[in-house]
């Protein structure tokens, strides 16, 4: 997995920089995304990976897949790709790209998982104090976790806070065996 994602990165790179200089973040977004969804399908990435067909005929098949709804300019990527044999890279390309956008941004999606519903002002409490915490627009999302006994894990990028009753339960058990 590291290294298909130390490949992705440059094309990540390179396609971010491309979508900023022209303002088209959102539109590169959704274009990279739609990708990395039908490149991921078994059938279309076995058809991808064929050796019979040449480079051209994989991305004229993955352009012609998406239709419309593709940028124009990520033609080019898709062609750039194929000719150096890196159409499995567009999941980690996309994911990147996403990465690199919400930097720029400045924002984070934030998963909450609690055992039970919020009720709408704890909700938004909680979306303010991470924002301050943070420093950056949150977009929460929230889930029902029924392995939960009671509090929250709030997971955003590579920050966890677990607040969990199971949580600090694993905590107490480990100082304990300490």
């Amino acid at each position: 997995m590291a290294e298909s994602i130390t490949l992705a990165r440059p094309y990540a790179k390179a396609s971010f920089e491309v979508a900023l200089a022209a303002g088209e973040l959102s539109p590169w977004s959704q274009s990279l995304k739609l990708l990395a969804s039908v490149a991921a399908n078994d059938t279309v990435r076995k058809t991808m990976l064929s050796p019979a067909l040449t480079a051209a005929e994989q991305a004229s098949m993955l352009i012609n897949l998406c239709g419309n709804e593709l940028m124009p300019k990520a033609g080019n990527l898709i062609r750039l790709l194929a000719e150096n044999k890196r159409l499995q890279l567009l999941p980690e390309i996309s994911e990147l790209f996403e990465a690199l956008k919400a930097n720029q941004e400045m924002t984070v999606d934030v998963e909450l998982s609690t055992a039970f519903e919020l009720n709408k002002d704890v909700v938004k409490k909680i979306t303010q104090a991470l924002q301050t915490r943070l420093n950056r627009e949150i977009k929460l999302h929230t889930r029902v976790d029924k392995h939960l006994i009671g509090g929250a894990v709030i997971r955003a990028g590579d920050t966890v806070i677990d607040s969990s009753v199971r949580g600090k339960l694993t905590k107490l058990a480990e100082a304990m065996n300490s």
